[in-house]
């Protein structure tokens, strides 16, 4: 039987009944796939592989990531027990201890530039294994130091690793998952620092020595280590490498059995093509970092890092005992302390879930409004505290500990997630891991600036103009991000690519049209 469709051309019906499985088959043998609310014929696979796939790839490949949340979280509660006289090894002053909290991030930034090359060299899988090394012979250095120099070089192997795993764990994650999984599952490394962080300040809560504090700590940059072994390299790699037939078979270990890899292989192999992708040469990498599509999404996470560590994040981070200490709370330092760091990595989950339905904008600006305003207030709080006499107890105690509660709320929503999201996925295929590892320089190069420079800030304006300084860089970065700051959210790497090398003009969705009806059948009659 034929009907005529709304264009006036013949449409054969039972070869257009073929194409659909009715919903009343009975199946056997081969199942029927699911795409949406359309039931394909047996045989048929998916556009859209295993999630459960895709995220245990994720997980294993982000554990790294939790050892840079235990470099952060380490001399919040290492500092004031090598503060106390007789503590068993050597009391410091407030100059060696911001030595001890800053020097991990002074090596970070080359351990971004040396992961940056060697992703492009070696690829994304080695990057992640020869990440834990310096990390797991760095926490083990500070475990058995006798001396405050093996602390300090401990600290800056870390920092060493910490730097190398931020940028290949992210760019995998980006690379190895698809558009509809990889807002949220790019946000996996975040949750990974806060779940650091955390561990940290809850070992400190139990008072266990910093020593054994470091020598716990050396056991998740091992895990890490065995993880990076059991996953395979990402597609993308693969196909810029030439090495086709490999691209595939990871596709598969990536997507499972139901997923049409082929697909998928095809449109990497034909993007590749399109914009000439293979493993680049070095001048090739340096006039690719020159070309508009990396240097643009550069100077925007540059900045955004700068403006976000300058909001009073890490400090808050680094000296978190210290902070609820001169705050005059009476909230035990430990105990609230802990509390920042579950509040921390429960509204990471969170930031983590919104990303995929609201998008990078909001949630940037939820955070640079919401951490400026808590900085002004704590900063003002502290303003008040300082103009007591001497024995006068504090009143409204709660305000400290609220404000500090909220920073961390609103810091999390956007600024520890958002831009570290982004870096895997606003750069060219040919330039990500070199790019990628200058942005994580940049930022951790912003995290020394800021942690090595609040003690000083203290001496120099004091506690409340401090964190006044930090609201107010926070308030005026909206500003920033409302003008140039891209919403990428349910874009794939090409369309991303096409916006920063100027071939489109907007990452927004096209609107939807309304589309004529294909077949339009008399009135009276109903399909067979």
């Amino acid at each position: 039987m034929s009907i005529k469709a709304a264009t006036g051309s013949i449409v054969d019906l039972e070869s257009l009944k073929a194409l659909v499985a009715p919903q009343s088959a009975k199946i056997v043998g081969d199942r029927v796939a699911k795409e949406g609310s359309v039931r394909l014929l047996p045989g048929a696979k998916r556009k859209r592989g295993s999630s459960l796939r895709q995220v245990c790839a994720s997980l294993m490949a982000n554990i790294g990531t939790i050892n840079t949340g235990m470099a952060f979280g380490f001399p919040a509660v290492a500092i004031p027990q090598l503060e106390e006289p007789n503590n068993g090894f050597m009391t410091i002053d407030k100059y060696q201890a911001s030595w001890i909290a800053s020097l991990s991030s002074m090596t970070t930034p080359f351990g971004c530039l040396l992961s940056g090359y060697l992703m492009d060299a070696i690829g994304r899988k080695r990057t992640l294994i020869i990440t834990q090394i310096p990390a797991i012979a760095g926490w083990l250095l500070i475990a058995n130091a006798t001396t405050l120099e093996m602390i300090y070089v401990g600290r800056m192997l870390v920092g060493l690793g910490s730097g190398m795993v931020g940028a290949p764990a992210r760019v995998y994650t980006g690379e190895a998952t698809q558009p509809h999984l990889r807002g949220t599952l790019a946000a996996v490394a975040s949750v990974g620092v806060s779940l650091g962080v955390l561990n940290e300040y809850a070992l400190g809560a139990l008072l266990i020595p910093w020593k054994t504090i470091a020598l716990i700590s050396s056991l998740v940059p091992a895990l890490a280590l065995i993880c990076a072994f059991l996953i395979p390299e990402t597609p993308s790699f693969l196909v810029s490498s030439g090495k086709i037939e490999k691209s595939k078979k990871s596709l598969s270990k990536l997507r499972g059995p139901t997923c049409d890899v082929d697909l998928e292989a095809a449109e990497l192999q034909n993007f590749a093509r399109k914009n000439n992708i293979h493993k680049p040469s070095v001048k090739e990498v340096l006039r690719g970092v020159l070309q508009p599509s990396a240097y643009w999404p550069y100077f925007i996470l540059a900045l955004y890092f700068l403006i976000y560590q300058f909001s009073g994040v890490n400090p808050i981070t680094f000296y978190a005992v210290q902070i609820f200490q001169d705050s005059g709370a009476k909230m035990d330092k430990h105990l609230a302390t802990v509390l920042t760091g579950v509040v921390r990595l429960i509204f990471t989950v969170v930031s983590a879930g919104l990303l995929r339905r609201c998008g990078k904008r909001p949630l940037t600006f939820l955070s640079s409004i919401g951490c400026g305003v808590t900085m002004l207030v704590l900063g003002t709080y502290m303003y008040y505290r300082s103009a007591l006499q001497e024995g006068e107890a504090p009143q409204y105690t709660w305000i400290p500990v609220t404000a500090l509660l909220l920073f961390t709320v609103a810091s999390v929503m956007g600024y520890l997630v958002v831009p570290w999201v982004m870096i895997g996925e606003v750069y060219p295929t040919q330039v990500r891991g070199v790019m990628g590892g200058l942005t994580t320089c940049t930022a951790h190069f912003s995290i020394f600036l800021v942690v090595k420079t609040y003690p000083i800030l203290q001496d120099l304006v004091s506690n409340h103009g401090a964190f006044w300084l930090y609201g107010t860089v926070s308030l005026l970065g909206t500003f920033f991000f409302y003008f140039y700051l891209p919403e990428t959210k349910g874009r794939s790497l090409q369309d991303i690519e096409d916006y920063f090398s100027g071939k489109t003009d907007t990452l927004k969705k096209p609107k939807p049209q309304n589309m004529p009806a294909v077949i339009s059948v008399p009135k009276g009659n109903a399909l067979p």
